[in-house]
């Protein structure tokens, strides 16, 4: 009995033991419980040469997905921890332990024991050298608009269950073999086409080739009536390969949380906008949405940059004359208009801003901040700590007290009923996760690589410290000296903008946008109110109550119909009106 006891349980250590090897799981140093290591490696049938770049481990409990595309931002990313790599060979590890900064825990040793779905990406970066400027190393984009878990090229591992128990102790080897596959570009349709080319401009700034792209959606009748050229709405906004306005001639389902979070916009199902599109008496435009992905980003911003390049020059010079050229737009400033959201909000206001000859007006929707003295709840001007409410900010409410032993986290989302759904040290941290140097490819950072100087080690230099929300001022000037202000620019450049700009802006954000941008949108419009030699106050709509981000008060038909007539209202004498109104 004792000896059958005994072989039994020798061999149900054998199988354990068997099993630990197969998954690749050992205790780590000479103990149970002395650490928890992941371990990453590629093989050379994925990649024949060493990489650069950023290895990561996904971590979540749920199976229904790969880890990697359960990474979505602040607010729903399975925990996820990064570290850089230099000129790793295939076969060699990089190592991820308690010492490595995650998101949203912060340490591996933060994850409470259970069973967990693990899986590596390696995120593969470029060598770029641009003129004038220190080599560094980014991930360039491959048409899918920066999103290194999906990114072509990029390597990932096949998905694990394990068993993680910090007390106990673990060390978990993963191989990244796997080559993420090329993105597949739609096919052109009657409706839509797609355009990408290769950007002189950019690729000499950059010193390999940089391509710049548009998605043009065509009027109803387009090719049957060639003499008649149209308007064209030039929209903003991320890197996308579907139409502009959602456009499909598909009348797809849409789940409860698709149909809440597009009513909360004030938009139309895609195909109720595409009988719209389609209909009779429509007005018919041409709508062009841009493609302009970064090294840093999935979008440029539409304006020049020390560290990104002449992304502005490249679309005025390069993108537009060519879709010009190859589509019938009346190419005049009354024939094009601006639109966007977010960040194509403040791209439709500063291409208006920066070109008011060449654009012949804007609408520009919840956008960016438009002056940073409201970067969300943080004046990057005078506050001294982005992380924390400042002193001044406090005694505007006097609930609030001195605060001698405990200083309010500021915000960076909400809830349009006002409840915060994370903070900016939170999304500092993730982006420190994502990428070191200003490469997470995310909101704070991107605004780096746009508007901030460029740092001696040929980075863009932080606006604050991602760690300790100190902020660097002169960085901050920077971005004021440099333009990026769009309020300052203005107010600099009043007598002469201001002619331009008259009858051309409108404006719309809900009153409790997620990101707090409906704030900067108030300052604009009591510069806009008061201004003078010429007074030009713009149109300005919110939604209230409670309407968050992607709010807008007209559906996107609705917002044709409104361009159209703005077109026939600002038609020079003589011009044709009525021929793109079949």
């Amino acid at each position: 009995m004792l000896l059958g006891m005994a072989r039994g349980w020798a061999w149900r250590v054998a199988i354990y033991f068997a099993a630990v090897i197969a998954i690749g799981i050992f205790p780590c140093g000479a103990a149970w419980g002395s650490g928890q290591t992941f371990e990453i490696s590629f093989p050379a049938a994925a990649q024949a040469g060493p990489i650069t770049g950023r290895v990561f481990v996904a971590i979540t409990r749920r199976g229904d997905s790969e880890p990697r595309l359960q990474i979505a931002g602040w607010q729903r990313c399975t925990p996820l921890f990064g570290v850089d790599v230099e000129q790793l060979k295939p076969g060699d590890g990089a190592v991820i332990d308690a010492g490595t900064l995650g998101y949203p825990l912060r340490s591996l040793k933060d994850l409470p024991a259970g069973d967990y779905y693990v899986q590596a990406i390696v995120n593969v970066y470029t060598e770029f050298h641009r003129k004038g400027t220190p080599v560094i190393w980014a991930h360039n984009d491959q048409w899918e608009g920066q999103r290194f878990n999906r990114s072509p090229g990029n390597l990932i591992s096949e998905v694990q269950l394990v068993h993680l128990d910090p007390a106990a102790g673990y060390s978990i080897k993963l191989i990244a073999a796997k080559v993420i596959s090329a993105v597949e570009v739609p096919a052109d349709t009657e409706w839509v086409k797609h355009i990408k080319i290769q950007s002189k401009l950019l690729s000499d700034f950059w010193g390999t080739p940089i391509y710049l792209g548009a998605v043009v959606l065509l009027p109803k009748g387009y090719d049957s009536h060639p003499d008649v050229k149209y308007p064209a709405v030039y929209v903003q906004g991320h890197f996308s390969l579907n139409p502009p306005f959602a456009f499909s001639t598909e009348n797809l389902p849409e789940s409860d949380a698709q149909r809440i979070a597009r009513e909360s916009r004030g938009t139309e199902p895609a195909y109720e906008f595409y009988k719209s599109w389609s209909a009779e008496k429509f007005p018919r435009m041409i709508a062009v949405s841009f493609q302009h992905p970064t090294p840093f980003f999935d979008d440029s911003y539409a304006v020049n940059s020390v560290n990104d390049g002449p992304y502005g020059d490249a679309i005025m010079t390069e993108l537009i004359p060519y879709i010009e050229a190859h589509f019938r737009t009346i190419a005049q400033p009354y024939g094009r208009l601006l639109t966007g959201g977010s960040t194509g909000g403040w791209e439709a206001m500063a291409l208006q801003v920066f070109h008011a000859d060449f654009f012949g007006g804007s609408w520009v929707l919840f956008p960016d901040p438009l002056d940073w003295h409201r970067y969300g709840l943080t004046d990057i001007y005078d506050d001294e700590n982005a992380f924390l409410v400042q002193k001044e900010h406090r005694e505007l409410d006097s609930n609030y007290g001195d605060h001698e032993w405990q200083v309010p986290e500021r915000s960076f989302e909400r809830s349009p009923d006002g409840q915060s759904e994370n903070t900016v040290r939170q999304v500092s941290q993730l982006e420190d996760v994502l990428g070191s140097k200003g490469r997470s490819a995310q909101q704070l950072e991107v605004f780096e690589a746009v508007f901030s100087p460029m740092g001696a080690d040929g980075y863009p230099r932080p606006l604050w410290d991602k760690q300790t929300g100190v902020i660097d001022h002169e960085a901050a000037n920077y971005w004021r000296t440099h333009d990026y202000d769009l309020l300052d620019y203005m107010q600099r450049n009043w007598a002469s903008l201001g002619p331009k700009l008259a009858g051309k802006l409108y404006f719309g954000v809900g009153d409790m946008d997620h990101g707090y941008l409906n704030l900067s949108v108030y300052l604009m419009e009591d510069f806009l109110k008061a201004s003078k030699n010429p007074h030009v106050e713009g149109t300005f709509v919110y939604g209230r109550p409670m309407k968050g981000h992607g709010w807008h008060a007209m559906t996107q038909a609705e917002q044709i119909k409104v361009m159209a007539d703005f077109v026939s209202a600002h038609a020079p004498a003589g011009a044709d009106t009525t021929g793109w109104k079949y």
